[in-house]
């Protein structure tokens, strides 16, 4: 009589989702951290990579062959990849397309009792404007992208209400720009546990996929998790060739998105943008302001910067809350709001590194570059000068919730 056998599924430790839209210049340069996922599931086998890969290339061992515009659909584990099929290419800036892989990798995470699910976003990105580029050269917009993840975890969990209770806990922004707090307060509503990004243009491939391996070997500490991760990125060196090497990003944060922090962060803010309305009405308090903000460099420090860019306007928050908590020509009430702002923000940074000489950005001191950015023009013409092109940094819930239209009215 035979025996009835029960298989286990395989136990990993972390699903780690790569949605990578390879439909533009990044395609070859970025398709480097595909395999990095390979190796570095070879030396860890807690470790399975959800891929979905719109690219013109295509990867067999390290040859990489041209072909025509297609998607690819796999999981990579152990060193290898399965469950591999290829069709016509998918519209990667559409939110239905990201809600069904955020769902697809919650379903592989349930199935391999995976501890948790992370999720990292591989394009170009626009900050608040948003990422993953469509076809017409604009971006999929911020609310878009984090509307999409938080469908995506509703999809599963009504295909699996036996595992509802599982989310995306983090998202890795391999993409330009997209450390802000608008997109903290975002991913967070969506039930978001972590954001790793950077506040500044990163340069491709970006996060090196290791950061996979930080994640799954420090999953009951989330400070020492935070900080490898960030370690990983900020010591990474790729080969330029003739250009010698560079790392990939000239800063890097891993955000605590918990909701009470955000809560505090836009309640903070809320208060301060509320008392400049009111207090910029006095004779040269908006000439005080406006001199503060300017004295904090917006992102986009590279001497190639067109002059139009947005993200001019998009300054370390940080910084700049901490100029104005400083400032003895304010007075004690703008002066104390400004100070619990720069607490409940420092409060959302695990972990921060760093350059203070990014020497592919022409030397450029990042020093003050300290967790995550928030929008803050100092004329009209920095306020979205790229609407024309699809990226509006102002129209989004924490723009809205925060009143930051006092700010921008007060300092542009």
């Amino acid at each position: 009589m035979l025996q009835t056998i029960s298989v286990s599924p395989a136990r990993r430790s972390l699903e780690f989702g790569i949605y990578r839209d390879g439909d533009n210049n990044l395609d070859a340069i970025q398709e480097s951290t595909l395999t990095q996922a390979l190796r570095t599931s070879a030396a860890d086998s807690r470790l399975e990579f959800t891929v979905e890969d719109t690219t013109r290339l295509h990867a067999g061992g390290d040859a990489i062959e041209s072909g025509d515009l297609r998607t690819e659909q796999y999981v990579i584990a152990d060193g290898g990849i399965g469950q591999a099929h290829d069709g016509a290419p998918h519209d990667m800036s559409d939110e239905k397309n990201l809600a069904e892989f955020v769902a697809l990798t919650l379903d592989n995470a349930q199935a391999n009792g995976a501890k948790q699910t992370w999720v990292e976003l591989v394009d170009h990105g626009g900050g608040d404007g948003g990422g993953l580029e469509t076809a017409d050269g604009s971006v999929m917009s911020m609310p878009d992208i984090a509307r999409a993840v938080a469908d995506g975890i509703a999809i599963h969990a009504a295909a699996h209400p036996e595992d509802a209770g599982r989310s995306v806990d983090g998202v890795v922004a391999n993409q330009c720009l997209m450390d802000t707090l608008g997109f903290a307060d975002a991913l967070s509503h969506a039930g978001v546990r972590y954001l790793a990004a950077s506040p500044e243009t990163m340069l491709a491939p970006g996060v090196p996929s290791d950061v996979a391996h930080s994640i799954a070997a420090n999953e009951r500490d989330p400070i020492s998790m935070a900080k490898s991760v960030v370690n990983d990125v900020m010591r990474t060196k790729y080969d330029a060739g003739g250009l010698a090497h560079f790392g990939p990003a000239a800063a890097f944060d891993v955000l605590d998105l918990n909701p009470s922090k955000l809560d505090a962060v836009e309640r903070s803010i809320k208060g301060l943008n509320d008392d400049v309305g009111v207090e910029a009405t006095r004779s040269g308090v908006r000439s005080i302001l406006r001199e503060d903000a300017r004295a904090i460099n917006g992102m986009v420090r590279f001497p190639q910067g067109e002059r139009d860019m947005p993200w001019h306007a998009d300054r370390p928050a940080i910084a700049f809350y901490n100029t104005l908590a400083t400032d003895g020509r304010l007075d004690a009430r703008l002066r104390g709001d400004a100070a619990r702002a720069e607490s409940a923000v420092s409060d959302l940074v695990l972990a921060h590194r760093e350059s203070d000489g990014f020497a592919p950005f022409g030397g450029a001191d990042y020093s003050d570059a300290v967790g995550p950015t928030v929008h803050l023009p100092t004329s009209r013409r920095q306020i979205d000068p790229w609407a024309s092109h699809g990226v509006v940094e102002t129209d989004n819930a924490f723009y809205r919730n925060v009143d930051q239209g006092e700010m921008t009215r007060a300092l542009a």
